[in-house]
Parts: structure tokens; sequence; C-alpha cells
């Protein structure tokens, strides 16, 4: 393409890339975990303190099947699993890996602690690279959600093959629409969010308000239009520049509301934007299913213990299944929004009230069955068909999520503390 990349070129670039189509075969996840000190879980845990601890994994060999450690703003610990021929595969080398990782972690006196937003303390941020410099300051001027976002948060998300070019389940198309029907399911399954500052939001899923009053131009999801390709490309180019990279020293900092689109048209501001910054740009979108050749699901709140391995079963389950990909989609119509709520409110309705809400619980109910049935039809190893159904019954059959787990204590410990012969 070469010299200055125009909007054409762009447009067509960013479809071509980020829908990388054949048979779906693939699964991968990344875990990310706060971080706590085994003995003072009320402590800030410094940098150094942390990647002293992680030196080990940091070489050849360093996690048994190869998963990835790396570090996000805040502190919290990031495991990417290599892309796995089979969801059970996957799970059975991230979890070995996984025990590497806690145990390596637990002999520097450091545990990991599965929650989808800090509850407790407001982290500092501890990584001062150009790129989190330039971000901070990007969210800063909406209010306090991006420094939430970036220091406090952490989720499980699950990576899947985007699809064939056909029309069937196995199709981009499809399974991209599924998992955007299945977003409020996962949302209110998954939830485990609902503190911040040691007191309730109102939010089962606090990381998933925070994420949409971030900056919705990058982390909704991009609207409809029936291809997937053409719509993820006109969003990306209308989403704002959020950083661009400078080789002189400067700051990363961008112009202020400036789309890409507009840089592309007019590129006398900051110079003729090139290839790379337009693939740069990608990485600075965070909708809830991302594109980058496979499908990044980005919605679901990190999970205690090995419960992260849950979702991944849920998803891949509903998507590779064909009879229950289509029960998914069914159970999902009464989510997709109408005139009393649009689509991405339903997102929103769902991280509020979590699988206690009729229309939410019922369609997250119908999933787990639809998931369960397909799992017995694969073949699927008898401890993760296990793991599914005693979540299923300890909380979307119950009308719970795991937030409600926290609440509960919460309640219980404000009961103690009363007065003797007080009641509430």
């Amino acid at each position: 393409m070469g010299g200055w990349l125009r909007e054409d070129d762009a447009l067509a670039h960013i479809a071509g890339i980020c829908f990388k189509t054949g048979p779906p075969r693939q699964t991968g996840v990344e875990l990310e975990w706060l971080v706590r000190d085994g003995q003072d879980p009320a402590a800030a845990v410094p940098l150094e303190r942390l990647q002293h601890a992680l030196a080990p994994l940091g070489s050849p060999g360093g996690l048994p099947y190869g998963g990835r450690i790396t570090l996000e703003p805040g502190g919290q610990v990031e495991l990417s699993s290599c892309p796995a021929p089979s969801p059970a595969r996957c799970l059975e080398q991230t979890a070995l890996d996984m025990s590497v990782l806690r145990a390596t972690l637990a002999s520097a006196g450091l545990v990991l602690e599965g929650r989808g937003l800090e509850p407790y303390r407001t982290p500092e941020r501890v990584l001062d690279l150009p790129r989190y410099q330039a971000m901070e300051a990007y969210f800063d001027a909406a209010g306090p959600w991006g420094r939430m976002m970036m220091r406090a948060t952490a989720s499980v998300q699950v990576n899947v093959d985007a699809g064939d070019e056909g029309d069937d389940t196995t199709g981009y198309r499809f399974r991209w629409a599924l998992l955007h029907r299945l977003g409020p399911v996962l949302v209110a399954a998954f939830a485990n969010s609902p503190l911040w500052q040691g007191r309730p939001t109102g939010w089962v899923s606090t990381r998933q308000a925070v994420w949409a009053n971030m900056d919705p131009g990058r982390t909704r999801p991009p609207e409809s239009d029936g291809d997937p390709r053409t719509a993820w490309a006109r969003y990306a180019l209308d989403a704002h520049l959020l950083c661009l990279r400078r080789s002189d020293g400067a700051a990363w900092t961008a112009p202020r509301d400036m789309p890409l689109r507009s840089w592309l048209r007019d590129p006398a501001s900051e110079g003729r934007p090139a290839l790379e910054d337009a693939e740069y740009h990608l990485t600075t979108l965070f909708p809830p299913v991302r594109p980058r050749g496979y499908l990044e699901l980005r919605m679901i709140d990190a999970q205690r213990g090995d419960d992260w391995m849950v979702p991944a079963l849920l998803v891949t389950a509903l998507l590779d299944d064909p009879v229950a990909a289509r029960a998914a989609y069914r159970a999902t119509e009464q989510l997709t929004g109408g005139q009393e709520l649009p689509p991405w409110q339903m997102w929103l309705h769902a991280a509020r009230h979590g699988p206690g809400d009729t229309r939410v619980g019922a369609s997250t109910r119908a999933c787990f069955s639809a998931a369960s049935d397909a799992l017995a039809r694969s073949g699927a190893p008898e401890p993760m068909r296990r793991l599914l159904a005693d979540f299923a019954q300890r909380y979307p059959e119950l009308g719970r999520c795991p937030a409600d787990d926290d609440l509960d204590a919460l309640h219980r410990a404000a009961r103690t503390q009363l007065p003797e012969g007080a009641t509430r």
C-alpha cells in the first residue's frame, strides 16, 4: 500500500484482517487476575515485588504449556494461553499453567484473586509506559471510568475462531450475531464486581458499567448492518484517536476528538498516517466482541478459583454445536431489544440486575441447558461437564451470580456489627 494510507484502503485493509475465515477449530483464553499480599490483603503490591515474583516464569519453559504472562496498568496479572485445537485441550493446558503461576506467586507470598473489579482499594497505576500515560490522559477528560478500568478491573476473555464464509452456524456472520445476542447472558451469568471502595454500587457487574461509560465509540458494539466486516471497519474509522506513537520522546497523546477517518482525510496536523498507524489504532478499541482475525470476548468478569473454565465451556459449546447454537439464538430473542429497551441497554440491564431479572434469567438458564446438552453430545470430559452443571446449580438456576456471594457476605458482616438488641 505504501506511503499515505487513504480512507478506502484503510476500510478494505481493516475489513480484511479482522475476520480471518475458515472452519472454526481453535480456542484460547486470557485470564486477568487481581493480586493480593497473602498476609495483608489490604496492602498494595509494589511493581518490583510482583516482577521479581514472576521472573522465573519469563524464561523458556517457565509455564508447561507456553502461556504468556503480562501485567496490566494497575498490576493485574494476565495469563494468555496458546491456541488449542479443542476447548477441552485449552482448559486442560491452561489449568496446568495456572497451577504453576499460582504456586510461583504463593512462594513469594502473593495470591491471585478472581473478581471483576478491585472491591476495596483504589489502586495506583504501576506501569508508566507512553501508551498508558496517553490512555489515562484521554480517558480522564470523560470522568473516572478510564482510571477504574485500567487500574482496577479484571476479566476472563474467551477467544474463538471467526468462522467460515458459509451461512450456517459455522459461518462468521452467524457466530458474530450469536455472540452479540449472548452478551447480556455472559454479563449476567458471570457478574462478579458489585463493590467499589467497600460499598455496593447497585450493579452486579460494575466492571461492565465502567466499560460502557468510558468512551462509547470504542467500548460498545458496532451498529449491525448485516455485514460484520463492513460494520467493524466503519466503527474503527469513526473511533477517536486515543494515542499516537512517537519515536522522538514526545508524549503519545492524540489530538482531541479526532476520528481515524478525519486523520485519513486530512493528515496535515499529525503527518501522513501509514498502515501501521491504522493497525495500532485497532489495539485501542475495546468493544465486547473484538475481531482480531479471531473473535475476542471481553464482557466476562474475572471468576474465582477454577470457575474461569465455565464461560469458556459455555461459549464454545453454544458456538460449536449446531443444535445448541440454534437453541441459544432462539433463547436470546427476548434480549435483542425493541422499543422498550434498545439492544445495548439490555447489556447494561443485565449488568445491573444479573440473572435475577426475569428475561435475562430465563435466557441464561436456557443457554446453560443447551450448553450442557452439547457437552454431553460432544463427549466432553466428565469433570468439565460437572463444572458447568455445578455453576448452573449455584447461580443461574437460583437467579444468582457470583456477585451475590459478595453482597451476602457484606450483609452478614453488617448484621454482626449491630449493637445488641438492634434490628435492621
